[in-house]
């Protein structure tokens, strides 16, 4: 009895004890969680409501000790030391917070974390190496960002972690080789840093290896044939970085490798045929490399092939016939090498392909009467090979076609009046430099949603059809170097072309060229023929009169040719200051620049291609430097001749007016040169380019990725620019993005603002009717007014802005047929998606703060693109909108 009662005893004393450390346990964590509550710029739970452990986002275990702490999209800051308290927890989420400051180095003593998510916060410093400590740890994520310095050594003693994730931040150094170490290692994900050295040759160690991004850092040296060696390997991403070296053989052994991106590095050899043995291969990307040697025909064994991208690379051979049996590719671009042999007539069997791209290549033979089988075809970019003989009838089937561009071949035969079937036929069509004959077929008049059309230099004859007034969206036009004749019909796009897109017609008259139709035309284009006896003597004679002087003259250039290449050859002549182009006027308005700028190295500056920085819809921008080496960029304007000859004074005026206009946000001109019937505008150098280059290439630049605050300061900046020329009743006449440039500080200019004034200055801006605007950015109400006013600028600015919170261009291929940006927005709820599936998720997701300033800009965007005008706010109330959502 005195056994069993001191065993009752030790029961119920252990019982006690249990209960006991079981409610301090409560005690600790509820005292934790509270005073965290507190930290929290955000009261995240109510004390008085339930137990702590049933609190949102509090997972506890059966002694209610916190295991699972969620805090995650929650627009959180404040002091999350305490969680390091917390002693029994497992998984810990503050991702998509604004969490700030140092990672606490404390939460390396929380021993039984398995799970750790950082990522999308604004944490900086380097990574604790105090995290060595959780050797429990299966997740590691602390992507996006501010974190710097090298990856602590310390890590390596991680042995259980499966996902590595510290991409979006700017963390230098090498990748450490103790990575290739983690035997269980499934994700390694450190893309968008400063990395730089070699891959480390022990990563194939990683034998659970699935997921390897590493793109846009500094990586050098050659892709290790180790990461192959397991043959767990998914996806492989390695863009934008300075790889060199073969594509290993050992490539092949990864059989459920479904993603290869592997463009935009320095790597060389061949394509292995191993290549083949990868039958998950969806996605194969490696343009901008020096691969060379055939494509292989192994890509054909990869039958779930989705997207093939060899651009710019030195591929030789043919296109294999054998890619004909990937029925699932949707894109070929093997533009920019040096294939050659005819289109092969298996790639017509590929019927889900919308992209075909071997522009900039040797092909010849013709262009297949069957190319139309591919009936989801939407971009056809065949030019500048050796494609001969006809354009088939049969292309008028291809009904979804966007773009066609067939320019600088050898195709013969006429224009078939079948193109003018495509109505979907939008960005452009490109029949230049071939050799084309016959008429224009009015049928091209029903393209009514083409933007531009491009037929020079081919041997078109005949009137320009008067039907071609039907291409309402028309913009960029070019007939010259024809045999056309005639009257330039009166079409508000061909009026406001400039001259060069006529010339080299030599019996083409009217607006815009500087010959006068006179009487030998009327109304309906036909020529009145009244001839006699006597004026066909009359030709005679003069025939042979010209025929005596025309030999004479011949005569005595042959004389003078000879005489000048005498004095060439005897170093008497300077060839290029011969034929230099005579200054008719010109002046720099900055009276302390006069000294630094030439105008006559200006001049030849605008000779070269070489230095040609973009092209838009009114002018041409060349960058041009100084023998004092001072840099401008000049701006050639393509519609000038008329207005230089009958204007001149007064648009050397409105530049020294507009060149006065004083706002931090404007592209003043610093001066202008004119010669012959061209004007150039002299502005400051910018040396960060366009907003469009900001944007849209800025993965190619990871030092200079464009975050939510800068991009908001160039929304507000552009904003106040265009505000102010509002003010001043001046109104533009394209605003996109590609005429937004950025100082060296990314402060934005608001660029062509001459324009509006210079097109012709007789006229007050808010009645000009040029053919305005770039495509994607034209209001839609311009298609019917054809006038360019306020409220149109507001809906550009708006297309802009749109353009900074998706980062998508104003067309973008990934949209459905018809659809541009402000249509792609605008329809998003009856896609299902919310308004945060639209915008940039690389910036969205990095804090609450940030995705709450993006949707009220997006708000904002809506406002300004809307299709009523009238409902449209003015400038100065969007520059007020967001100063006010940067302010809060």
């Amino acid at each position: 009895m005195e056994i069993l009662g001191l065993l009752c005893f030790v029961v119920a004393w252990y019982v006690s004890k249990s209960g006991l450390e079981v409610e301090g346990a409560e005690l600790q964590d509820q005292t934790i969680l509270l005073a965290l509550n507190q930290e929290l710029t955000v009261q995240r739970w109510d004390a008085n409501n339930s137990s702590y452990c049933s609190w949102q986002g509090v997972s506890c275990n059966d002694r209610s000790m916190v295991v699972k702490l969620d805090l995650s999209h929650a627009n959180l800051r404040g002091n999350v030391t305490l969680v390091s308290q917390l002693k029994a927890l497992r998984q810990l989420d503050l991702s998509n917070n604004n969490f700030h400051g140092y990672i606490p180095p404390a939460f390396g003593n929380l021993s039984d974390l398995e799970v750790l998510d950082l990522s999308s916060n604004k944490f900086e410093g380097s990574i604790p190496p105090e995290l060595g400590g959780l050797r429990n740890l299966i997740s590691l994520n602390l992507s996006n960002n501010l974190l710097v310095g090298k990856i602590p050594s310390e890590l390596h003693g991680l042995e259980k972690l499966q996902e590595f994730q510290v991409s979006s931040n700017q963390l230098n150094g090498s990748l450490p080789t103790w990575v290739g170490n983690l035997t269980n290692l499934r994700v390694l994900a450190a893309y968008e840093n400063l990395l730089g050295g070699t891959i480390p040759d022990n990563l194939g160690l990683a034998s659970e290896l699935e997921i390897l991004n590493l793109h846009s850092n500094q990586l050098e040296g050659p892709i290790p044939a180790s990461i192959f060696t397991s043959g767990n390997l998914k996806v492989l991403v390695l863009t934008q970085n300075n790889l060199s070296g073969d594509l290993p053989q050992e490539l092949g052994n990864c059989q459920g490798l479904s993603n290869i991106r592997i463009g935009n590095n320095h790597l060389v050899g061949t394509i292995p045929k191993t290549i083949g043995n990868i039958s998950s291969l969806t996605y194969f990307e490696a343009d901008n490399n020096n691969l060379s040697g055939e494509i292989v025909s192994e890509f054909s064994q990869c039958s779930n092939l989705t997207l093939l991208n060899l651009a710019s690379n030195g591929f030789s051979g043919t296109i294999p016939t054998e890619l004909g049996q990937l029925m699932n590719l949707q894109e070929l671009i093997l533009s920019g090498n040096s294939l050659f042999g005819n289109i092969p007539e298996s790639i017509l069997r590929c019927r889900n392909l919308n992209k075909l791209d071997i522009s900039n290549n040797r092909f010849n033979g013709t262009l297949p009467n069957d190319i139309c089988k591919l009936s989801r075809l939407q971009f056809l970019l065949l030019g500048q090979n050796s494609i001969a003989g006809e354009i088939p009838h049969e292309i008028g089937n291809c009904a979804k076609l966007l773009e066609l561009q067939l320019g600088s071949n050898y195709l013969t035969g006429i224009i078939p009046s079948e193109i003018g079937h495509i109505r979907n036929l939008q960005i452009a069509l490109n029949l230049s430099f071939n050799h084309l004959h016959g008429s224009l077929p009015p049928e091209l008049g029903r393209l009514d949603k083409l933007v531009a059309l491009d037929v020079s230099n081919n041997r078109l004859s005949g009137h320009i059809p008067a039907e071609l007034k039907g291409m309402l969206s028309l913009i960029e036009v070019n007939f010259s170097n024809n045999l056309l004749n005639g009257p330039v019909p009166t079409f508000v796009p061909f009026q406001k072309s400039p001259n060069s897109s006529f010339v080299g017609n030599k019996e083409l008259c009217g607006e815009p060229l500087n010959s006068s139709c006179g009487d030998l035309y009327d109304g309906s284009n036909n020529y009145h023929h009244r001839v006699s006896y006597r004026i066909i003597l009359a030709v005679i004679g003069s025939g042979l009169a010209v025929f005596m002087s025309v030999t004479v003259v011949v005569l005595l250039f042959m004389i003078r040719e000879r005489q000048e290449k005498a004095a060439k050859d005897a170093g008497l002549v300077d060839d290029e200051t011969n034929n230099k182009p005579t200054i008719i006027a010109g002046n720099v308005f900055v009276e302390n620049l006069k000294q630094a700028v030439d105008l006559d190295a200006v001049v030849k500056a605008t000779l070269k291609d070489s230095n040609k920085l973009s092209s838009g819809t009114f002018s041409t921008v060349y960058k041009a430097v100084m023998p004092s080496g001072m840099v401008l960029s000049v701006r050639r304007l393509k519609s000038m001749d008329k207005t230089i000859i009958h204007h001149q004074n007064k648009m050397i005026r409105e530049l020294e007016r507009l060149s006065k206009l004083c706002h931090d946000n404007l592209v003043r001109p610093i001066g202008y040169v004119i010669y012959e019937d061209v004007a150039l505008l002299l502005h400051h150098f910018l040396p960060n380019g366009t907003l469009a280059q900001f944007l849209h290439e800025s993965s190619k630049q990871p030092e200079y990725q464009p975050d939510w605050p800068t991009r908001l300061s160039v929304a507000i900046g552009v904003a106040e620019g265009l505000a102010f020329l509002h003010h001043v009743a001046i109104i533009h006449l394209d605003i996109s993005s590609g005429n937004v440039l950025l100082d060296a500080n990314f402060k934005p200019l608001l660029g062509e603002i001459e324009i509006s004034k210079l097109l012709d200055p007789t006229r007050g801006t808010a009645s000009i009717s040029a053919v305005a605007g770039s495509f994607g950015y034209i209001p839609p109400e311009y298609a019917y007014t054809m006038q360019v006013t306020a409220p149109g600028n507001v809906y550009s600015y708006g297309v802009v802005l749109l353009e900074i919170l998706t980062t998508r261009p104003p067309v973008d291929e990934d949209f459905e047929e018809g659809i541009d940006l402000v249509k792609w927005v605008h329809s998003a709820p009856v896609r299902g998606e919310t308004p945060e599936q639209i915008l940039d998720a690389r910036l969205s997701t990095v804090s609450f703060g940030w995705r709450k300033e993006m949707l009220a800009a997006l708000k904002v965007a809506l406002l300004c693109t809307d299709t009523t005008p009238a409902k449209r706010p003015k400038m100065k109330k969007v520059m007020e909108m967001l100063q006010e959502i940067r302010q809060n």
